[in-house]
């Protein structure tokens, strides 16, 4: 009778394990961006960029990316958003020194906007549609889109769309109720 419970509870254990070979996303590191849409889900990458990923974080849990519109959205390209004012002039009034890396952009590689200075980033942040390895080692990659890429490749186009796409919340994963 024993070894059947001890031979039960070996099943349930293998039952239970995650074999998608996915680790479990850090909720102190993961951001859902809720769109009209739906929800967008970003890893942060505070291993490439630490900086960037604290002012985010602190951005977003002070509401600021709340009813900010995508302002710049370039088909074949990218989505831009984080300027309170919708301009693509405006930002928090913070900068951030660049942190670049080797990473490459590609679809679903959330960047830094900056203008010509490296260290200008603010709180502008884009996100590729697809492959810009164009731009690998020029601006700074913070974060991955994981989940509803779709809902990105959704969003209005236009510099700036007519009746642009907004990010309705945007809340770090850990604080999400």
């Amino acid at each position: 009778m024993r070894r059947l419970a001890f031979v039960a509870s070996i099943i349930g254990a293998i039952m239970s394990m995650d074999t998608s070979g996915a680790a479990a996303a850090d909720p102190e590191n993961t951001l859902y961006m809720d769109l009209a849409s739906g929800r967008v889900v970003m890893e942060l990458r505070p291993d490439l960029a630490p900086k960037h990923v604290a002012r985010i974080k602190e951005l977003t849990r002070e509401g600021f990316y709340n009813g900010v519109v995508f302002h710049r959205v370039i088909e074949g390209f990218m989505a831009q958003t984080g300027d309170p004012t919708g301009t693509g002039r405006g930002g928090s009034g913070q900068k951030i020194d660049a942190e670049f890396s080797n990473t490459n952009y590609g679809r679903g590689t959330v960047g830094m906007a900056r203008s010509q200075s490296p260290n200008s980033g603010d709180s502008q942040f884009f996100i590729c549609f697809k492959d810009c390895s164009f731009l690998n080692g020029q601006y700074t990659v913070w974060a991955q889109v994981t989940e509803g890429m779709e809902l990105v490749d959704g969003i209005k186009r236009g510099e700036p769309p007519q009746n642009p796409d907004q990010i309705v919340k945007m809340q770090v994963a850990a604080d999400a109720k």
